[in-house]
């Protein structure tokens, strides 16, 4: 898998590709954590410039810290991840999805992922919010005691078409939830906005 491939946009969103990038650098961690955690952060209304993302990849990763200067493909792939991911949930057409595994996986990888996801989230909003997310409105603070739950999940039943139903009820209750924290804590961009904040990969 070449630099090129790793970064089209259509790689980026999807679960294998991410997978694959952990397997090339013997990740110990969970993708989805990873996206989660990145996720959390941008939606608490945070922003980070290359080198703390890239130092947030590696640590989440389990990798050294001199991964993305030894291995440009993974620096290129994470760099373009971030944008994305910036974008998906800033957009105004709520197509914004958690990077979860496609439907051949079982109900029970998905299911951990799901966890992971939220874990991950969960963890992104705790750093990067300017205020205690104590002080968050009242429907903010409720969403964070659900997704505390999702998180701990540890097993589910076999796969069946109940056990479909309630995962996919349950990820669109948390693409939701991340689209409206990101939305109670990232102010409409004015047209200055944007050219007078630091802190984005680009």
């Amino acid at each position: 898998m070449t630099p090129t491939d790793l970064s089209e946009a259509s790689d980026i969103g999807a679960f294998e590709h991410w997978a694959n990038v952990y397997t090339m650098h013997k990740a110990f961690s969970h993708p989805s954590e990873l996206h989660g955690a990145l996720c959390g952060r941008l939606a608490a209304g945070a922003r980070m410039d290359e080198n703390s993302w890239l130092q947030t990849v590696c640590e989440q990763m389990g990798i050294p810290a001199s991964a993305p200067e030894e291995s440009p493909e993974l620096k290129e792939f994470m760099i373009a991840a971030y944008d994305r991911a910036l974008e998906e949930l800033k957009t105004s057409d709520m197509s914004f999805q958690p990077l979860l595994p496609e439907d051949d996986y079982s109900l029970d990888h998905r299911v951990q992922a799901l966890s992971a996801w939220v874990r991950g989230f969960l963890e992104g909003m705790t750093v990067g919010a300017s205020s205690p997310l104590g002080e968050a409105p009242e429907e903010i603070r409720e969403l964070i005691e659900d997704l505390v739950a999702i998180s701990q999940v540890s097993e589910t039943e076999e796969d069946s078409e109940d056990g479909e139903y309630q995962l996919t009820e349950i990820v669109e209750y948390v693409r939701l939830g991340a689209l409206a924290v990101f939305t109670e804590f990232n102010p409409p961009e004015t047209a200055g906005t944007q050219a007078g904040k630091s802190g984005t990969v680009h």
